[in-house]
């Protein structure tokens, strides 16, 4: 296997890591999902309220992958585009870790609108943020391997950002899928309250550390 290879299938499983890591951390409404199971005494209710949960992930990383898809099409500013991303993920990993509070807005999202919620609280979180230097990667190899037009290097690398958020939405809807489910089943909501850690900081310096490897390797490629 070639180091291109090589590169792009440790670049996949970056996405799905972090999409277990955003399906376990219970900011990303697993819970409610559990909440609704125990309300309508149904498990039906909460493998349901799944979907939405996962839909509203799933627009919030195309919102932020989609544009730098686009701009990709520059291949000229490709370099540039890339050092800017990796700086935008570290600048915001250091806002989430300093200022770790969820915004009040949130708060004012029914429980009943899911959908909205988990869009809302992806972008407030930068979950799609911290999958833009690992897409950038994957458009990277890919271009090595094919030298394309303008228009098809665009069409392939908007090919490749949806791919990225399907996998990365599949893998955090999974994971978080079957903490709701063991919660629901067997622990109860009291488990999640007494012995839960909070991610938060975790989560900005997860931010922190993939812009600053993305930032290194740009540095040392060029």
């Amino acid at each position: 296997m070639s180091q291109i290879d090589w590169t792009g299938a440790w670049l996949w499983l970056a996405v799905v890591a972090s999409g277990l890591y955003h399906g376990v951390n219970p900011a990303m409404g697993w819970p409610l999902a559990v909440s609704a199971g125990l309300m309508e005494k149904s498990p039906r209710a909460l493998f349901l309220a799944l979907g939405p949960l996962a839909a509203g992930h799933l627009l919030a990383i195309f919102v932020i992958l989609l544009p730098f898809g686009l701009l990709l099409g520059l291949a000229e500013w490709r370099r540039e585009i890339q050092l800017a991303a990796a700086i935008v993920v570290i600048g915001f990993g250091v806002f989430r870790l300093l200022d770790r509070r969820h915004p009040r807005s949130l708060a004012r999202i029914p429980p009943t609108q899911l959908g909205l919620w988990s869009f809302a609280i992806a972008i407030a979180h930068g979950a799609g943020l911290m999958l833009v230097p690992i897409y950038l990667g994957l458009c990277r190899t890919a271009a090595a391997a094919d030298d394309r037009a303008a228009g098809r290097l665009v069409e392939g690398n908007l090919g490749v950002a949806v791919l990225v958020a399907m996998v990365h939405v599949i893998a955090m809807i999974g994971a978080g899928g079957c903490l709701a489910w063991l919660v629901y089943r067997y622990l109860g909501l009291k488990f999640v309250s007494r012995s839960w850690f909070n991610l938060d900081a975790v989560w900005a310096i997860s931010l922190i550390l993939v812009g600053a490897i993305a930032l290194a390797l740009n540095l040392g490629h060029h």
